[in-house]
């Protein structure tokens, strides 16, 4: 089974979207998936209780001190969302549930200095500092054309990591949450721009770069 977590220390960057979306993805490839919601605001798991019927199934895993003893021993992938303010021994218990970690970054500079201080723990954990387990960074919500976004992308292409796409904000994402939809389950004429911009996401967790 493989472990894809989001995570970073920053509440509020979008960690659920992307897990969520991440899951469906691979849903949609004919993967069988779990999605684990570790984050005591249970987002992940709210929008698993919206999915229909007529969608491939994703399992439901509850709970971070036991929760993956309830994976389905038959997964092919298991999509972690993780907390928010992971730190210290915390950090590196989740770290050990993962071999590959996206880290979702907002546009604000509030964002970036907190990046910053996980990202500088995170290598320091020792699966990391091993090449266990591999991480990569999702400028997730921004805006074309402002000088936030140039911050970030600058910010992000010389974080020393991998910085594997950038996500707009965009509606389609509140539509496809409230429904248990993800963003490739919409309709095509309505959602392109969104798969264009995942292109590059799903590609790196399927190749050898985001797996140790």
């Amino acid at each position: 089974m493989r472990h894809i977590m989001v995570m970073n220390a920053k509440g509020g960057c979008g960690k659920s979207t992307l897990a969520t979306n991440i899951a469906s993805y691979f849903a949609n490839e004919g993967a069988t998936v779990a999605l684990a919601d570790y984050d005591p605001q249970r987002s992940s798991l709210d929008w698993l209780d919206r999915r229909p019927d007529n969608r491939p199934e994703i399992a439901a895993v509850a709970g971070f001190e036991d929760g993956l003893r309830h994976a389905p021993r038959n997964a092919d992938i298991l999509v972690i969302d993780a907390p928010a303010r992971s730190h210290g021994k915390e950090l590196t218990n989740l770290v050990a549930h993962a071999e590959t970690i996206v880290v979702p970054v907002l546009p604000s500079t509030i964002d970036m200095q907190a990046t910053t201080t996980f990202l500088g723990e995170l290598r320091s954990v020792g699966k990391i500092e091993r090449k266990q387990a591999k991480f990569g960074l999702v400028a997730n919500r921004v805006r074309d054309n402002t000088l936030i976004f140039d911050d970030l992308d600058e910010y992000l292409t010389n974080a020393k990591a991998p910085y594997i796409a950038a996500l707009r904000e965009a509606q389609n994402y509140v539509r496809a949450y409230t429904r248990g939809l993800g963003i490739f389950e919409l309709p095509e004429y309505l959602a392109w721009p969104d798969w264009d911009e995942w292109e590059p996401v799903t590609s790196w967790l399927k190749s050898k770069r985001s797996q140790p």
